[in-house]
């Protein structure tokens, strides 16, 4: 296999470069990823159509992968160019990804600039949604609502008291922002979040929450 930078190397490098879209010093644990995935991993042996958005290295891609049944297929979004990059070689260099290749599309570009025709049953995001601007927030949860077929689960995560603590060492801009983000939120996952779990052995602690769609 060629030699390749690690995942901690590769993600470390993107933090520093572009905190505000890594969101995080360390990749998503395994406990987190599994969890991200639990709905995935609920099979009922139809093909399904799975979407992760913003993989970053991919620790809860290597999960899907695992999971994915031999009739799924997987679309991939990542905007940042040094995560594509790893991600293709994981495909290309790594069994459990090669195995699956075939039914798995990485696409370079962002959320909103997915076809709209098409639909998926499990959409799985670990995008930091507390450090993006309001109207960004707004527009992806509008993008999940509008890509995911109705009886579908979205799944994403929220570090444990983040906005609290980034309020404690915020000014009121961003207090302000993160209020916001958090309306959006609580709007998002009224009466329709069929799931939450706290995964306390990740870095940074999160919560998990799964959202089905009505029919």
């Amino acid at each position: 296999m060629p030699r390749r930078k690690s995942t901690y190397r590769v993600f470390l490098e993107q933090f520093w470069q572009r905190y505000h879209t890594t969101g995080a010093v360390l990749p998503s644990g395994r406990r987190l990823s599994k969890g991200l995935c639990r709905y995935v991993a609920e099979s009922n042996g139809r093909p399904r159509r799975i979407l992760e958005v913003g993989p970053g290295t991919g620790p809860a891609t290597a999960e899907l992968v695992r999971l994915l049944g031999e009739n799924d297929h997987l679309r991939i979004v990542e905007l940042n160019d040094a995560f594509v990059n790893f991600l293709r070689h994981r495909f290309e260099h790594e069994p459990d990804f090669q195995r699956v290749s075939d039914r798995c599309e990485i696409v370079h570009d962002r959320l909103e600039n997915l076809p709209q025709d098409t639909q998926y049953d499990l959409i799985i995001s670990g995008l930091p949604l507390n450090n993006f601007p309001v109207e960004l927030v707004e527009s992806l949860l509008s993008c999940f609502e509008r890509l995911l077929k109705p009886g579908g689960v979205v799944s994403f995560f929220e570090y444990i008291a983040i906005r609290r603590a980034k309020a404690a060492v915020s000014g009121r801009h961003d207090r302000s922002r993160l209020q916001a983000i958090a309306q959006l939120i609580d709007r998002f996952l009224a009466g329709r979040e069929i799931r939450r779990e706290a995964i306390l052995l990740n870095v940074p602690p999160a919560w998990v929450h799964h959202v089905r769609k009505e029919n």
